[in-house]
């Protein structure tokens, strides 16, 4: 069973590096802030885009590792979270954000900027994307069984250096 889930994952990361797209633009409030945030801002590091929900438990894990991961890579990478209006406000993003030392942006979006990356009309949260300095999609995960080891594990921090390799490397 163990192989099974190994040769998805393999899968589902070569299908995801055969489909670059530039990353959709955006310009949304921070939830503690109220700053606008915009990915361009970030041209030059790795960003890490998260989807999520304040109630989300998956979401309230993965927080955890999304912080270990700005700490490691601190000036080449961003992490940004983004929430739906429709379920979260200012006071539950606040707690949220105090209750999980989460020390990076959560924006606010009405479900736009989510559909212009996700292109259907739903989606399952946790929901994370990988971009590069150049500001291409390099990785998209959706949380699910052949997914846990980005969303629980370490799989996240092999996926930001192998962009960070990437795009180092042809640069040369």
């Amino acid at each position: 069973m163990k192989r099974i889930l190994i040769l998805l994952f393999c899968a589902g990361m070569a299908l995801t590096a055969q489909q670059l797209r530039r990353a959709p633009g955006f310009a949304l409030p921070d939830g503690i802030t109220g700053q606008i945030r915009d990915l361009y801002d970030y041209r030059g590091k790795v960003v890490v885009l998260e989807f999520m929900k304040t109630t989300c438990p998956h979401c309230a894990n993965f927080a955890d590792i999304l912080g270990q991961a700005q700490q490691k890579y601190a000036d080449r990478l961003t992490v940004i979270s983004v929430v739906n209006t429709n379920d979260d406000n200012p006071a539950s993003v606040k707690q949220y954000a105090t209750g999980h030392k989460v020390t990076y942006p959560i924006l606010f979006d009405l479900g736009q900027m989510a559909y212009s990356y996700v292109q259907k009309p739903s989606m399952d949260l946790p929901h994370v994307y990988v971009i590069d300095q150049n500001g291409y999609i390099r990785s998209d995960y959706a949380y699910g069984i052949t997914t846990r080891d980005i969303f629980e594990g370490h799989a996240l921090f092999t996926e930001i250096d192998r962009v960070l390799n990437a795009v180092n490397s042809s640069k040369r």
